[in-house]
């Protein structure tokens, strides 16, 4: 998965201002207590913090 999609995916899901918020202030223990920017930046992959993300927030399966 892009970045590009991880973002639309997270905009998508939770409205553009919001999946801002949660990307950038979301602490994840999944992510080894990181953000979804941190852990894109430590070079996780997009698809891992998707995941991550969705199992946080419960997204239901249909739209992950």
């Amino acid at each position: 998965m892009r970045i590009t999609m991880f973002r639309k995916l997270m905009a998508n899901e939770f409205g553009q201002v919001r999946a801002e918020m949660v990307a950038r202030d979301h602490v994840l223990s999944a992510l080894g207590g990181r953000t979804p920017d941190q852990a894109l930046e430590a070079g996780l992959s997009a698809k891992e913090i998707w995941q991550a993300v969705c199992d946080a927030f419960d997204v239901p399966e249909q739209r992950r």
